[in-house]
């Protein structure tokens, strides 16, 4: 089970990559936040909504430790 926060263009003030697609998600783009409910905040991941969409259709193109 994951927490899910959706975050608008406006509160996105820096870049991140995305695991689905391994591409950019810049400063003004809304996005996707989501992380395992029991796995802590400090285990997040920022994804496009399209990438966490269809994550599972597809795997993750990034790995992460």
């Amino acid at each position: 089970m994951y927490t899910v926060r959706t975050i608008p263009g406006s509160r996105a003030t820096k870049t991140y990559r995305c695991p689905g697609c391994d591409h950019e998600i810049a400063p003004g783009v809304a996005h996707v936040v989501a992380w395992e409910t029991y796995g802590g905040e400090d285990d997040r991941r920022h994804w496009h909504r399209g990438c966490w969409n269809g994550r599972h259709t597809r795997g993750i193109t990034r790995r992460w430790s």
